[in-house]
């Protein structure tokens, strides 16, 4: 009879559940959308949530806001805009080795601040590829430092990654918030890593005038293949900027902000076309928006939930609590270190969903919201940098795997480990002493 209790536990059933999906997640045999909603509806057949609170465990301010950027980014892409910023900065460097190495860094940095990270690679990674073909050099530590820049500058704002997107819709979080907390060590991080690199690579990057030459007469304006569509995107880029950094102050959802400027750009880039043009072009960005990642996360939220409800998540946390011994400076080193190692080897996206409501059950024990807000901020900044730990860590570090495998210039597992992982370790260290100095040093 004890045992019959025992495997109906709705704790034992939810927490049994929530392992298959992680265990098929990290495996990659199936799609992850469809393990996250084949989870979600294992929640609701065994009792453990009824439909409307499954569906009402759906953040749709993380999806609206996923879902607005991604329209966003898509048809601003369609201008050209991306790939001229890449090689008008090659240019503007002179087309120098070592500058360009620099130069696309932080192109990479600053535009996962703002897109997502594949994305990022995605536009980045063939201009590169071009660029170094004309100077005749080795592409290798570009794309390696591509990969970390894109991580690492994606942790600055809300919008830069999934984790930032999930910790501030759950917190309640705006843009500002994240660009007060997090630029300051992203730019200390990513500057410390271009030092390195510039260090370690700086000699052996040579080239001739003559292939210079052949960059610095490259059109960068040919890549704007839209200029009115430019003006347009721009537009609305800068509209929807300034909604996120007013947000607080005008009580609106990032995510209704989002597809506010995604509804206004599709409006702008259909205006002039008859019916017929304006429904094809409408459904073809819409069909760029990565729905994989969006059913994912709604799947994922409910799986998630599944462990609340049922009180697992709390268990968890006063754990925790024990394990740090109510210490909040432990606490949010703890988090910083496990976030890293544990986001280098899986997907950072479930390990933040469930981590957030297991910090939240913790936070009457360690004083309320605002003191622990330096356990949420090392949440991000784990999960973030410790993308960088592996060839795995980060969709960004796959997706450049595989175009430079195209290219035939392949990144090696292990060859990256080698790199990967001293970036890991010093970007969590200066991560832990800014949070220390930031926090608990005064």
């Amino acid at each position: 009879m004890d045992y019959l209790n025992f495997i109906t536990d709705p704790k034992w059933i939810a927490s049994a559940i929530v392992i298959f999906c992680y265990i098929v997640l990290f495996s990659e045999k199936l799609n992850r959308a469809v393990t996250t909603l084949f989870s979600a509806t294992l929640m609701i057949l065994c009792g453990i949530l009824s439909q409307n609170e499954a569906f009402h465990a759906i953040d749709f301010n993380t999806i609206s806001l996923l879902v607005g950027m991604m329209v966003i980014v898509s048809i601003t892409e369609r201008s050209g805009l991306f790939q001229f910023v890449a090689v008008w900065s090659a240019q503007k460097v002179r087309a120098n080795p070592l500058g360009l190495m620099v130069i696309l860094a932080l192109v990479t940095a600053v535009f996962s601040a703002f897109l997502d990270n594949v994305t990022t690679v995605l536009l980045i990674v063939p201009v590169t590829f071009q660029i170094t073909r004309k100077l005749q050099i080795t592409p290798y530590p570009y794309l390696i430092l591509e990969i970390f820049a894109s991580n690492i500058g994606g942790t600055a704002t809300l919008i830069g990654d999934p984790p930032n997107i999930l910790i501030g819709s759950a917190l309640n979080l705006s843009f500002l918030d994240f660009i007060k907390t997090l630029a300051p060590v992203v730019v200390l991080t990513i500057l410390t890593l271009i030092l390195c690199f510039a260090l370690i690579w700086g000699k052996n990057l040579q080239t001739t005038d003559r292939n210079k030459a052949a960059v610095m007469r490259m059109n960068a304006k040919s890549n704007i293949v839209d200029k009115k569509l430019l003006y347009k995107s721009l537009f609305v880029l800068s509209l929807v900027i300034f909604g996120f950094i007013m947000a607080e102050e005008i009580n609106v959802a990032n995510g209704v902000i989002a597809l506010l400027g995604a509804s206004l750009l599709l409006l702008l880039y259909t205006f002039n076309d008859n019916v017929y043009h304006r429904d094809e072009k409408t459904e073809e960005m819409f069909n760029l928006v990565d729905w994989t990642t969006i059913f994912f996360f709604a799947g994922l939220f409910m799986v998630v939930f599944g462990l609340e409800k049922t009180g697992v998540l709390e268990l968890l946390g006063q754990k925790f609590i024990d394990l740090t011994d109510g210490s909040l400076k432990r606490a949010t080193f703890i988090i910083l270190g496990i976030s890293a190692v544990v986001s280098s080897a899986i997907d950072n996206i479930p390990f933040v969903a469930t981590m957030i409501p297991t910090l939240k059950s913790m936070e009457e024990s360690l004083g309320g919201r605002e003191a622990m807000m330096p356990v949420w901020w090392a949440l991000s900044l784990g999960a973030c940098f410790g993308g960088n730990g592996s060839l795995i860590g980060a969709s960004a570090n796959v997706i450049v795997a595989g175009l430079a495998s195209r290219e035939g210039h392949p990144i090696k597992f292990l060859g990256f480990l080698l790199w990967s992982i001293p970036v890991m370790i010093v970007s969590v260290l200066i991560a832990g002493i800014y949070l220390y100095l930031k926090y608990f040093a005064f």
